[in-house]
Parts: structure tokens; sequence; C-alpha cells
């Protein structure tokens, strides 16, 4: 439930451009994600960092589009969103214990995953890596292509290149747990 409530405030930006412009659609996301913010502390008292970031990104790179009739300005939320995030997963390996993905995981496993240090290392730079390629990709898309076709790479294009690579990620932990439970990932 809560993933779908993540994604409404996407397809009602695609819709209100489907039925009216871009500039129509960027205003209905603002307000979309400011409504996402107050609903979420209304039933939950708390609100996501990532959420607020994202929230962030989108009143201010909307609005500044807006005022400056500047469509890229928009279009870059993605990349920097998913630029900050592979700085964050990189950055973890230097500082705190553990690098974040390992932290992230952990709070929402109800059982320990098992890996060796080398490979949470190794999953965490696959993640920053992968948030460099999206953040690429988005400008490749953004600047290549017409302005709908980057509204569709933004809804489909993006959700499907981070499902393909969830699936991957599962399938190679998968593979590391294994490994791990059995004492053979564990460096021994």
């Amino acid at each position: 439930m809560h993933a779908l409530i993540d994604l409404l405030p996407v397809a009602a930006f695609v819709g209100a451009y489907w039925l009216w412009d871009f500039r129509v659609a960027v205003a209905v996301i603002m307000a979309a994600m400011l409504l996402q913010v107050a609903v979420t502390w209304l039933i939950k008292r708390s609100v996501s960092r990532m959420l607020l970031v994202s929230t962030a990104l989108v009143v201010v790179l909307g609005g500044v589009g807006l005022v400056l009739d500047n469509d890229f300005i928009f279009k870059w939320k993605p990349t920097v969103l998913n630029w900050a995030f592979a700085l964050v997963c990189y950055g973890s390996e230097f500082i705190g214990g553990k690098p974040v993905i390992q932290r992230l995981l952990e709070s929402v496993s109800t059982e320990p995953i098992r890996l060796s240090p080398p490979d949470w290392r190794t999953l965490n730079r696959m993640w920053a890596a992968f948030f460099l390629v999206s953040g690429a990709a988005n400008l490749f898309v953004a600047y290549s292509f017409p302005e709908s076709v980057w509204v569709n790479f933004k809804l489909f294009g993006l959700m499907g290149m981070t499902l393909v690579f969830v699936l991957l990620q599962g399938w190679w932990l998968s593979r590391r747990v294994d490994a791990s439970a059995t004492g053979s990932g564990e460096g021994s």
C-alpha cells in the first residue's frame, strides 16, 4: 500500500501531462508531493528523509523551472536525487560503521541478512553504480528525446530499471546469503 501511495504523485504528473501540458504537470506533482508529506505526517506522525528530500527537490526545481520557463530544470530532479543517493552510498563506506545499504536492509528485514563485510561493500557499490547510471540515463533521455518520451521514461523507464536491478540484487543476495549460511561466504 505504501508503494502505491509513493507512486500517486508521479501518476498524477503523467496524467496531468497527458491531459494538459508539462507546466501544469509540474504544478500538479509539486502539490501532490506536498499533500503526500502532509498525509504521511497526519497518519504516521513522521516523514521519511527520502520523502522530504524528494519533495524539496520537486518543489524547488519545479518552482524555479516554472518561474524561469525552463523545463530542463525540473527534468534534472531524478538525476540530482539519484546522484545524491550514489554519493550517500559511496560516502557511507567512510562514515559510520556499516555501508548504508547494510543499515537499510538490516532495519527492514525480519531476519538478519548474513553477508561478509566485502559482500556488503560490493552490494553498496552496486547500488551506488546503479544510482549513477540511473541519473545519467535520465539526462540522456531528457536531452536526446522529445518531452513526451522523457515523461514516459520517468514513469516507466526509471521504474523498470529499478525493478530489474532489484530483481538482480535479489538473485545476487540469494547466492551470497546461501554461501554465508554454509560458512563459505564469511571469508573462511
